[in-house]
């Protein structure tokens, strides 16, 4: 058989064997070793095999990953995203869907902290469902809302999924991360448009809360002091290149513990466990991201990555047809396989089509993102209705997804706007020298 051949083949086993929910970094690894032996041998594999495993789990680039989680889990356990949640409360409550709109200011404010959408959607689920579910708020507009806010913790920097992609693509994570900012606030002001014309048009689904005086206003703003500062030393050291991202990741972890430490907001049980995910999440980011490194490999040999991007390029279409169809490779994919999965098995295809289109890299980078948030409140796969379904036990599931379908048009809005306006994401990266 032609390395073609075989490279198809292995692609259509990898697709069916993620439906048998095997660990998705321990699937690429084994088929992209079976292919690569194949078409090279199988003495070869094994020396790629341990040679792309070693090199991942020893890389100094990869320590960025469990110190932004590691901050992340730390936020949670703290108590920072509650105090988050109730400043954007305290100011927004009383609008027509004030409590969704604060939840959707707080998973803004975690996302900031966090870097990652599951970690963001059932920090929030735990946080402002009880508080929305109080002021009988429809539990699949609630539930629907913090599914897809959650997914701006893979868009606000700092984010795993840039970090990845970053390091496939050998981009800049400094750039990738300051790329996702305006991006960022105009997907936040269209989750807060969305939500005032649903509540407006159906004023039952979100009755208003009680007006704050402006002294509760003032003293709630004490609680997002430390997260914004917090915010503004990780980014603005990156800005201005102050700290490379794994230095900014270490400093953010550590002053996340100072501020729980000095609050006396976090126990001894809450930073066992914030440890103990952070290894957990760290390490099968890590798994993914090797057997990735060793499918890459074999993909490399077969040659088709290049094959496809020559036979999309010989049809001659307006690049930005070609753009949308990749973007609808990764809505439709996103249905059916994990987000970090999908972007491992699809960049190597993409992105030598991306470079020889003329696209700028960084940009393609926010794009992607905003797309995998599509995948995660999408059914089936839909991770972060599944993290909030795990939450909200009492609400059925076919109610979160449909809760998050107007959220969804937002987000569809929301990155269609990038592809005729990409100095939306490239206007501050082209500021850092």
């Amino acid at each position: 058989m032609s390395p073609t051949v075989i490279g198809l083949i292995g692609l259509a086993a990898l697709l069916l064997l993620i439906f048998t929910r095997m660990p998705i970094g321990f699937l690429m690894a084994l088929v992209g070793f079976l292919g690569f032996g194949m078409i090279v041998n199988f003495d070869a594999a094994s020396t790629l095999l341990a040679k792309d495993f070693f090199s991942i789990f020893s890389s100094y680039n990869l320590t960025v990953i469990p110190l932004f989680v590691l901050m992340g889990q730390l936020a949670f356990h703290s108590g920072i995203s509650s105090r988050l949640f109730d400043a954007a409360y305290r100011f927004i409550g009383h609008w027509p869907g004030g409590l969704a709109i604060a939840t959707v200011g707080a998973c803004a404010g975690f996302a900031a902290i966090c870097g990652s959408t599951n970690a963001t959607a059932a920090t929030m689920a735990a946080t402002c469902l009880p508080e929305m579910k109080r002021y009988n708020y429809s539990p699949s507009l609630a539930c629907g809302v913090v599914a897809a806010g959650g997914s701006l913790g893979i868009l606000i920097p700092p984010s795993v999924i840039f970090i990845v992609y970053g390091i496939l693509t050998e981009q800049s994570i400094g750039k990738l991360f300051i790329a996702g900012v305006i991006p960022g606030i105009i997907l936040c002001l269209l989750f807060v448009v969305t939500i005032l014309l649903w509540t407006i048009l159906k004023p039952e689904l979100a009755p208003r809360g009680p007006r704050t005086t402006i002294k509760e206003k003032i003293l709630s703003l004490s609680g997002i002091g430390e997260t914004l500062l917090l915010f503004l030393i990780v980014m603005g050291g990156l800005f201005t290149g102050l700290f490379t991202p794994t230095e900014a990741g270490a400093i953010g972890a550590a002053g996340t513990m100072v501020i729980a430490l000095v609050r006396r907001k976090i126990s001894w049980k809450g930073l066992v466990q914030s440890l103990f995910e952070t290894t957990r999440i760290s390490c099968m980011i890590m798994v993914i991201v090797a057997g990735a490194t060793v499918f890459g490999h074999f993909l490399a040999v077969t040659r088709i990555p290049f094959d496809i991007a020559t036979w999309i390029l010989q049809f001659d279409l307006p690049h930005f047809v070609i753009m949308i169809f990749i973007i609808m490779v990764y809505i439709i994919g996103g249905c059916f396989i994990d987000s970090l999965a999908l972007i491992m098995l699809t960049i190597p295809i993409f992105y030598p089509v991306i470079l020889k289109l003329g696209y700028d890299p960084i940009w393609f980078g926010v794009i992607i993102v905003m797309v995998t948030q599509i995948g995660v409140i999408t059914p089936p796969v839909g991770v972060n209705v599944y993290v909030v379904s795990g939450v909200a036990r009492d609400v059925p599931l076919h109610l979160i997804f449909r809760g998050a379908m107007p959220l969804l048009i937002a987000l569809i809005i929301g990155t269609l706007l990038l592809i005729p306006f990409p100095q939306l994401a490239l206007y501050l990266p082209g500021l850092v020298k």
